[in-house]
């Protein structure tokens, strides 16, 4: 069975940037359960991944495009101190924000001492992503996980 719209995959992956640093992986955990073609994936390795089946082994290399999106300078922005109300607030620190398009998280770059510069770009924002992939599992998704947009666990239950 290959990998295709409305079907449960599972795969092992190791994700490293251009210089080879490890961002993340699921080596030594289990592996990663997905609905396909309902955007549980960044869209260029849900790509990488349609027609696959069990046992590949194999590289996607996924642009910012089609991954975590080009660095959006306006999502750079100062707050006054005053917004986080005596939160600890630090370099690195993540915070969660909404406007009228929804929630969002940013991570505080720069504190002084009475404004916080944060970033609302997600972390990947503008890095070529690089998987190395195995197939582990195909199967058809059960009606309620197809109902429902995303995988009820490894068997389809939940």
């Amino acid at each position: 069975m290959q990998i295709s719209n409305e079907k449960v995959a599972a795969i092992h992956y190791t994700l490293t940037d251009n210089n080879g640093t490890v961002l993340d992986s699921s080596a030594g955990k289990d592996p990663l359960y997905y609905l396909h073609g309902f955007g549980n994936l960044i869209p260029g390795m849900e790509e990488g991944l349609e027609g696959k089946s069990v046992g590949d082994q194999f590289e996607i290399k996924v642009s910012p495009e089609k991954g975590y999106g080009l660095r959006n300078d306006a999502a750079i922005q100062q707050v006054p101190i005053s917004a986080f109300g005596g939160a600890d607030v630090r370099v690195g620190s993540q915070f969660q924000a909404g406007n009228e398009h929804g929630q969002y998280i940013v991570t505080v770059t720069e504190v002084n001492a009475d404004m916080v510069t944060v970033d609302a770009n997600h972390p990947l924002a503008g890095v070529e992503l690089n998987f190395k992939v195995e197939v582990i599992e195909v199967r058809e998704a059960t009606s309620d996980e197809i109902a429902h947009g995303h995988v009820h666990g490894p068997h389809g239950a939940h």
